[in-house]
């Protein structure tokens, strides 16, 4: 028979050949990719956390404390005043935090390294879920320099090495941004339930920075407007007990957060303060110029980067709320623009531009 001559048979012996006729190959390299793909979306967020804890610890016993974390040792260390008296004191925002610092400091002492250690860990979870939500909404490439942008600015090492809440609230920040992703593609009860956690655990870290929801808010209405009803109803569930906490303090005499009415000196202070250097400001806006198109990935950091800010300075014209430390929970959204844009970029500009970032943060923990 004719096909005979074009038959392909493997031999019995050629124990070699496994699949001779290469129907498997589509279906290895598809494994293959997928494969390398997971590989990467795990080194969005581990290599960033990796290097927030290595640049976190470095010197993180070094400095003496500041005028802040005096404060925190003496409302740790002082006698128990009660748990309402702890958290409606002098400083509404701080309360929350100073009990959970009791509790810390009850397991694990209150010298300073040890009052230290819960911000240097949430510095590094908000570094891991800031390369997370960059290799969501964009790539594990994207995630990757994002987390590292964030890992190595001045103010996140900084914050990483002090026992006040500012770290805490950056976490949180990221946490209910990550959290409001998958919320809004599908808005089941068990997604906005975790966001509703979220809003409440930032509530309770810095009642200022709910003003991330004004960002959220903006994203909701301007591209998930179906959703806005649920979206509304989580972020009550979240607001209500960081509400009464705060209705009470305040009736108590308590303020909301420290800080100034803005003029035209502080403003321009503004950059230097919450990225450590004013030129890294400039270079993290620049990149961003290159993620404005307000499609709905890049829409919900620039949202959380701009809105807060904008509802800030409103709000200072009334209260004087207005610091840089009081906007450290925006940082993260201009490092997930910051990545967006890098992703685009060529291997070696991207590497360049990191290495600037990098610098002031390495050279700050260099012994001097």
């Amino acid at each position: 028979m004719m096909d005979a001559d074009t038959m392909v048979l493997p031999r019995l012996g050629d124990a070699a050949v496994e699949d001779p006729w290469g129907e498997d190959r589509p279906r290895r390299a598809t494994a293959r990719a997928a494969t390398a793909a997971r590989r990467w979306r795990i080194a969005a967020w581990l290599l960033p956390a990796a290097v927030m804890g290595a640049l976190g610890a470095a010197r993180i016993a070094a400095s003496a404390p500041s005028a802040g974390e005096l404060a925190t040792r003496r409302a740790v260390t002082s006698p128990w005043p009660g748990i309402g008296a702890a958290l409606t004191g002098d400083e509404v925002a701080l309360g929350p935090y100073h009990l959970l610092l009791r509790g810390w400091a009850a397991l694990f002492g209150a010298a300073d390294l040890a009052l230290r250690v819960p911000s240097l860990l949430a510095m590094i979870g908000a570094a891991a879920l800031v390369g997370a939500l960059a290799a969501r909404i964009a790539t594990p490439a994207a995630g990757l320099a994002a987390g590292a942008i964030l890992a190595v600015l001045p103010t996140s090492i900084r914050y990483a090495q002090e026992a006040q809440p500012y770290a805490l609230a950056v976490f949180a920040a990221v946490l209910a941004t990550w959290l409001l992703v998958p919320a809004l593609d599908r808005p089941a009860p068990r997604r906005l339930v975790p966001y509703a956690g979220a809003v409440l655990l930032l509530g309770l870290c810095q009642p200022v920075a709910l003003l991330l929801l004004a960002g959220h808010g903006w994203t909701v209405l301007a591209f998930r407007r179906r959703v806005a009803v649920r979206w509304l109803a989580a972020v009550l569930l979240g607001l209500l007990p960081v509400a009464a906490l705060l209705a009470a303090g305040l009736r108590d005499g308590g303020h909301l957060a420290s800080g100034v009415r803005p003029g035209a000196a502080v403003l321009a202070a503004t950059p230097g303060d919450l990225f450590g250097v004013a030129a890294l400001g400039g270079v993290l806006a620049g990149l961003a110029l290159f993620s404005l198109p307000l499609r709905y990935a890049a829409a919900i950091c620039t949202a959380w980067a701009l809105v807060p800010a904008l509802g800030m300075l409103a709000l200072a014209q009334a209260v004087p709320v207005w610091s840089a430390v009081n906007l450290l929970f925006t940082v993260p959204a201009w490092a997930v623009l910051g990545g967006v844009a890098l992703s685009r970029a060529r291997a070696a500009g991207a590497v360049a531009v990191l290495a600037l970032v990098a610098l002031p943060a390495v050279a700050a923990q260099l012994p001097g």
